[in-house]
């Protein structure tokens, strides 16, 4: 089955949030694309009701945030997300589901996710991880953090990795840590993995959801 769009929602206006809708339920996609579509500063620009077809989507529209379920026919969430990310590293993609175990979070933010949410998550709250994920934020609600942070070690941070992980959670490159704190991107990038390895964690977001939940930044 296609999913299909108004031309009007279809239809790209300059200086609104592109953004690609994937879910297989069809009465979930629908009201995605009408709740969306509403906002000043959003506009849908295609959607799809399976995991193959939100790729195909993504690859033919580039938009600037995907909103993905995680478990669709084909091709599921993750597996979407890990044939996007080799076209574009910094694809800006949130998963939006009905299950939130331990597993299931941290697959999908292994995979390249940027924001992972429930489907019963009030409306302003998807909204507001729309524009988060979009300016470049990572967006996971409290209990999320809180599961995905679970057994964590505790070997503590030294100064300078704390430093470290405060600029990482503000978006910065690793040029932009090394040059804030006059070190080399070599440098910077033997912090992360020492960070990562104490955190216990895979990927840089990973790591700000995880440090976030043990009070080592805030979000």
């Amino acid at each position: 089955m296609k999913a299909t769009l108004s031309p009007s929602l279809a239809d790209d206006t300059p200086d609104r949030i592109r953004i690609l809708v994937a879910d297989d339920h069809v009465t979930v996609l629908e009201g995605l694309v009408a709740i969306i579509g509403r906002q000043p500063d959003m506009n849908v620009v295609a959607a799809a009701v399976n995991g193959r077809e939100a790729v195909d989507l993504w690859r033919k529209h580039r938009p600037d945030v995907a909103l993905l379920d995680l478990r669709m026919p084909l091709l599921d969430g993750v597996g979407a997300i890990e044939e996007i990310r080799p076209h574009d590293s910094g694809a800006r993609i949130i998963i939006l589901t009905t299950f939130d175990a331990d597993a299931d979070i941290s697959k999908a933010i292994k995979a390249g996710a940027r924001g992972y949410l429930l489907k019963d998550a009030p409306r302003e709250e998807l909204l507001a991880c729309i524009r988060k994920v979009h300016a470049g934020q990572t967006s996971l609600s409290p209990e999320l953090v809180t599961k995905l942070a679970a057994g964590l070690s505790s070997v503590p941070l030294t100064a300078r990795e704390r430093d470290v992980l405060t600029l990482l959670a503000r978006g910065r490159s690793n040029k932009e840590i090394g040059g804030s704190l006059f070190i080399s991107e070599t440098t910077v990038k033997s912090h992360l993995r020492s960070i990562f390895t104490k955190l216990n964690v895979l990927s840089r977001t990973e790591a700000i959801a995880a440090a976030s939940q043990r009070g080592l930044v805030k979000l």
